[in-house]
């Protein structure tokens, strides 16, 4: 169990790092080029044809790889009115059983993702506006997401099943642990 649950904190840091990080660091970005663009607008009278829409382009990137540290961190919309009133080995339990939903959808946005971003990869996909970008980068993201978000999913089940074998949950886990 010790190399599964080594592989779980491997995982959840490097989701970590990248939602801090990089993610961090493009939302830092796209806040700069807005300000350049309003300042060239309305300053200058001078407005840009890319600005709005590398934005745009990098918020969908900021969307697709922020899922992984999302849940790591447990930010994503959670119901939980009778969750969090069960024992730690209940909600383990509820969690694993539960788990196939997610897996399941997180699988065919990796499949489906894998596909449209390889075919616009083929064809080097451009925006076709005015400014012409390449938009294969932006659909490279979301495989790329989806399997940082499934292998934190795959974590978080590590991270239930130590719950299970120890019957309480794990103090660095701070919670329902990663999933």
């Amino acid at each position: 169990m010790t190399l599964l649950k080594h592989f779980s904190v491997f995982i959840t840091r490097l989701n970590d790092r990248l939602g801090v990080w990089l993610i961090g660091y493009l939302v830092l970005l796209m806040f700069v080029i807005l300000l350049y663009e309003i300042t060239a607008r309305y300053v200058f009278s001078a407005p840009t044809n890319w600005a709005t829409e590398f934005t745009q382009l990098m918020f969908g990137a900021y969307v697709m790889l922020s899922g992984g540290y999302l849940l790591a961190n447990k930010g994503h919309v959670n119901v939980d009115l009778f969750y969090n009133r069960l024992a730690p080995r209940a909600r383990a339990v509820t969690h694993i059983l539960t788990s196939f939903l997610f897996f399941a959808f997180i699988s065919v946005l990796l499949l489906e993702g894998w596909t449209m971003a390889s075919n616009s990869i083929d064809m080097l996909e451009t925006s076709s506006s005015a400014w012409n970008p390449p938009v294969w980068p932006l659909k490279l993201t979301i495989p790329v997401g989806a399997a940082l978000i499934l292998l934190q999913g795959i974590a978080g089940i590590i991270d239930q099943i130590q719950v299970l074998i120890d019957g309480e949950i794990p103090a660095d886990q701070g919670g329902e642990g990663g999933a």
